[in-house]
Order: C-alpha cells, then sequence, then structure tokens
C-alpha cells in the first residue's frame, strides 16, 4: 500500500527517526537519516515546533532537536500506523 496516500513522507519518517533515543540528533544529521534537503527539514522541524511536538536545545552553535511528550505519542502512533500500512 502506498503510504504517501495517508501521510507526506518526509515529515512521517523525520518523526519516527527522532523516537530513536539511542542517537543524538540535530537536523543536518535527521536530513542525511531521512534523505531530505536541509531547507525542507528546517520548515518541517519548525512547523513541529509550533504545534509542540518538538523542542530545541542550543549546544554551541548548533541545535538539537528532540521530540516533546506529545511529539513521542505521535511518533509512536505513526510507527503504529507504517507497520498496518506495510502488512
Amino acid at each position: 500500500m502506498d503510504t504517501n496516500l495517508f501521510l507526506h513522507e518526509k515529515p512521517t519518517r523525520a518523526l519516527v527517526a527522532l523516537a530513536d533515543r539511542s542517537r543524538t540528533w540535530y537536523a543536518h544529521i535527521l536530513a542525511k537519516e531521512i534523505d531530505c534537503s536541509y531547507a525542507h527539514l528546517v520548515k518541517v522541524l519548525n512547523a513541529f515546533e509550533e504545534s509542540g511536538l518538538v523542542e530545541f536545545d542550543k549546544e554551541g552553535r548548533v541545535k538539537l532537536v528532540n521530540l516533546t511528550d506529545k511529539g513521542e505519542e505521535l511518533a509512536h502512533d505513526l510507527e503504529t500506523v507504517l507497520r498496518h500500512l506495510a502488512k
């Protein structure tokens, strides 16, 4: 089944990737991980921040990206949806 029918691929992949707490996420690392341009990802992350899904922690000149509790819950739900669509 085509997941693009229901979800936009890059924002979904970004949110699900951020749920991996074993990694430290910076925008440029996340952009490479999901095969997305940095500029597009920054727009997505800003929209996520406005929606209360992520927060940024400044570390020197770079910003760490972390899911909020709301973002964590949505990422978990999206993982479940993706699993069902893959069947």
